[in-house]
């Protein structure tokens, strides 16, 4: 039987790991546009979608992924990191993934779904203590402990 309370250590050490690898796969996409694509292909491709104005589009994913990857390995920003990368990743869900069904390799959503929501947990519930929002903002107070209600 699982314990009813984790130990915090436990969720800050979940949310660094999560962090860790979701920052580093938003840096590698970012990169990727930056230098392998570059700005020309990536506004090209974007067009071809019908994202409204492709290449200011390009430049906000292109930076939002590099830069909210960073932010996310760095535990900076966190929040607000979360919300932009969901945002990009809703727009790749709209005019990139939505008419090809859920499986990847046929190219649906199911990868942008997993990422926005994961960039959306992160927005929502922060960064963790092992982070630097943590040493520049400090950490929230936690909420008193509830008593169990008699069933």
């Amino acid at each position: 039987m699982l314990p009813a309370r984790r130990h915090p250590a436990l969720t800050d050490a979940g949310l660094l790991i999560g962090r860790l690898a979701v920052g580093v796969i938003f840096i590698a996409h970012g990169w990727q546009k930056l230098t392998d694509t570059g700005h020309a292909g990536v506004a090209g491709s974007f067009a071809e979608m019908g994202i409204p104005l492709p290449g200011l589009s390009a430049h906000f994913a292109t930076w939002v992924e590099l830069l909210g990857g960073a932010a996310l390995v760095a535990g900076v920003l966190v929040p607000v990191a979360g919300v932009l990368i969901a945002v990009v990743m809703g727009g790749a869900f709209w005019y990139a993934h939505m008419d090809n069904g859920l499986y990847s390799r046929e190219g649906g959503y199911e990868y942008v779904l997993v990422l926005g929501a994961i960039a959306l947990l992160f927005a929502l519930v922060g960064a963790g203590r092992f982070s630097l929002d943590a040493v520049l903002w400090g950490r929230r107070e936690e909420a008193p402990e509830r008593e169990s209600a008699p069933v």
